[in-house]
């Protein structure tokens, strides 16, 4: 998806239907092997817009050809009709010879991927309920492998001593980081200067679209805190949640997440270089619970560190961000060092998510342990724990995701140069969960 989960570093692009420019490419221009693909391509994202018909939200985004979804829409298959079209899928791509292009073999495991996913989400939609690792392993292609909560005690008690007082430390942490609210009327400020920034140190290493944009709007009532809905054209539209007082952490972590170099970087290099010039429509189209999600979501929130590396962070918040919203400067270094230590206990939110779904734990032992390990107020820990009633599995995205993303490009050099290009080729590439492992 991309979307911004509540206190966490997340984001979302969803269903947008515009009408996708000519592609440079054709099946007719190319080999029988590649036609053969591109016609598993085209009723794969034929397949993905009826199940989206069955489930809202199942599809994240769409900018392929108008007509295609406005045939899903009048003739939808139902749903035993459907589980069968994911099985022909499924054999009549293994039944495609070999390719000696290793990009033509990397596309067949991407759609490989995504056929296993959808039948996963299929069953779902039926009614089946799966625990929590396996459900994690059908829709995202990993399994979640979690340290108990025990081990995030060392981070609570270094957090103790950052907020020294009495009273239960999530309350005294919660008062702290109010002084630190942006006031409505500030947000928009603070919130353009932010993403401003992030694509600018985005675009100084990969090439963005001369046409490239995005509209910005705040909304209320979402189990989220931000989502990007990607348009198609190099457009997106990145909504912000402000259910809950915004704290100026998080004008940088939603504007690398929402937009550069996060969710509308990754679909929109995912459209110009995959969609438009090799005709792979199969990208046209963004199943939400699958294993890109992983990749999207992970890229995204690796993407604010690599944007905004050490103590560069610290000094465009106190420098720029401060003032805009109206906070004193002096106090952001220690802001900073808080925020960083909290960073530590980003785990136990996905503990706590697969003891609830997997109902080892009631929803107010839940409550109680968000409360305690995230350091949140009751309404925060609500919004946290409605983001897992309606997403599920699909919290081990973010922390697992950037885990993984940090370490895979992270291993491609140690250069800020190299970092980008490893960066750029994740967001660019049909890359899976699978290609990040060594």
């Amino acid at each position: 998806m991309r979307l911004a989960a509540p206190l966490l570093l997340l984001a979302v692009a969803v269903t947008g239907c515009a009408q996708q420019p000519p592609l440079i490419s054709t099946v007719a221009e190319k080999g029988p092997e590649t036609s053969q693909i591109d016609l598993i391509a085209r009723d794969y994202v034929q397949l993905t817009l009826e199940l989206g018909e069955q489930e809202a939200g199942y599809v994240d985004a769409y900018y392929g050809p108008a007509e295609w979804a406005k045939a899903a829409k009048a003739k939808p298959r139902d749903m035993r009709e459907l589980g069968n079209g994911i099985v022909d899928l499924m054999l009549r791509l293994d039944a495609l010879p070999v390719s000696d292009d290793a990009l033509v073999e990397a596309r067949k495991r991407f759609l490989s991927a995504q056929f296993e996913a959808a039948l996963t989400r299929h069953a779902m939609m039926q009614g089946e309920v799966f625990p929590f690792a396996k459900e994690a392993k059908g829709l995202f292609g990993v399994t979640p492998v979690f340290e108990p909560l025990r081990s995030y005690d060392a981070a609570l008690a270094t957090i103790a001593a950052l907020v020294p007082g009495t009273g239960p430390l999530h309350e005294r942490v919660e008062a702290y980081q109010e002084r630190f609210t942006i006031a409505p009327d500030r947000l928009k400020p603070v919130f353009d200067a932010a993403i401003a920034e992030c694509k600018t140190r985005t675009a100084k290493h990969i090439t963005l679209p001369a046409d490239e944009n995005f509209k910005m709007e705040f909304v209320t009532g979402k189990s989220w805190s931000g989502y990007n809905y990607y348009q198609g054209n190099f457009q997106s539209l990145i909504q912000i949640n402000t259910d809950l007082p915004i704290r100026i952490s998080r004008a940088v972590d939603l504007g690398c997440h929402e937009g550069y170099p996060g969710h509308h970087v990754y679909n929109m290099l995912l459209e110009q270089r995959l969609t438009r010039e090799r005709g792979w429509q199969e990208f046209s189209i963004y199943p939400l619970y699958s294993p890109q999600s992983l990749i999207a979501e992970g890229s995204a929130n690796y993407g604010i560190d690599l944007a905004f590396p050490g103590e560069e962070r610290l000094a465009f918040e106190r420098d720029i961000l401060y003032p805009l919203a109206g906070l004193d400067p002096a106090t952001a270094e220690d802001y900073f060092k808080l925020q960083q230590a909290l960073s530590k206990l980003k785990g136990a939110r996905f503990i706590i998510a697969q003891a609830y779904l997997d109902k080892t734990i009631t929803r107010d032992a839940a409550l109680t342990l968000i409360q305690k390990y995230q350091l949140v107020s009751r309404k925060r820990a609500e919004q946290s724990l409605s983001f897992n009633d309606q997403y599920r599995s699909y919290v081990i995205n973010y922390g697992l995701g950037q885990d993984m993303v940090k370490a895979w490009v992270e291993r491609q050099g140690d250069a800020p140069i190299w970092r980008w290009k490893a960066m750029e080729k994740l967001l660019s590439e049909p890359m899976l969960p699978d290609d990040l492992v060594e």
